[in-house]
């Protein structure tokens, strides 16, 4: 992946796109509630939950905000669904789009339009979802560590069960099964390296490179555009940009 920018790691450089984009309350007590309903209320024996409240936390959400999320699992999570939508952007590029929506009729009408504005189209359930496999990222500090420390952190992750690690130059990537996260995130923790975030992700299988500067352009610009949406929580993607053209987007 030397000199080049998955979608992943382009989201982080640019600060979460901007440090706004999906981050609007409601979008993520509905992510909040949604997990508390999956798997329970205390966030210590949900991991996903966990997760979903940092992410809030980070956005500088309330408190109150969060504790009222996670009740709402008790009580009106049955109005909430989660639905993934399957897509295809310029160039070919593969599109995940999560949604988690209190009215689907409007996540649907809201997705479409925005596909059919930036040239992009909605695809069959199936048709972009094997493209992609489900798993735990931990991203690590890495702007201080020396090449030995970097071996040290490649050999514990190994040890704890990774299944594969990416030097990124300033932060080292540690991929994981989706049930091995939390435990190879506690033990890299507790070694002393600093997490600098651990999230379920969907990678990509195989990577559409982008060389042309304008067909970059519009990859980003259409996955902005969805994540602006209300029910939109989170977007996908198969592409890879040369680190110049990057440059030269930020």
């Amino acid at each position: 992946m030397s000199g080049h920018s998955k979608w992943s790691t382009i989201k982080r450089k640019k600060g979460a796109l901007d440090a706004k984009r999906g981050q609007a309350f409601s979008k993520l007590s509905r992510m909040i509630t949604i997990a508390a309903k999956e798997g329970g209320l205390d966030p210590e024996m949900n991991f996903k939950l966990r997760l979903s409240i940092d992410k809030a936390k980070e956005a500088n959400m309330p408190s109150a905000n969060i504790d009222r999320a996670i009740q709402g699992a008790n009580k009106d999570s049955a109005n909430i669904e989660q639905i993934l939508y399957e897509a295809y952007g310029p160039s070919g590029v593969a599109l995940l789009i999560n949604s988690v929506t209190d009215n689907k009729n409007r996540s649907a009408s809201d997705i479409k339009a925005v596909l059919n504005k930036y040239n992009g189209s909605l695809g069959a359930p199936g048709s972009v979802a094997w493209m992609f496999e489900n798993r735990g990222l931990i991203v690590v500090s890495a702007e201080k560590l020396s090449n030995d420390k970097k071996e040290e952190l490649e050999l514990l992750s190994i040890d704890l069960g990774a299944e594969d690690i990416l030097d990124e130059g300033v932060s080292v990537e540690v991929y994981t099964t989706p049930d091995n996260l939390h435990k190879v995130s506690k033990g890299i923790k507790e070694a002393g390296f600093i997490v600098e975030q651990e999230s379920f992700v969907m990678d990509p299988k195989n990577i559409v490179l982008l060389e042309d500067e304008q067909k970059a352009a519009q990859i980003i610009r259409i996955i902005e555009a969805l994540e602006d949406l209300e029910d939109v929580d989170e977007v996908n993607a198969n592409f890879d940009i040369p680190q110049d053209i990057m440059e030269k987007l930020s």
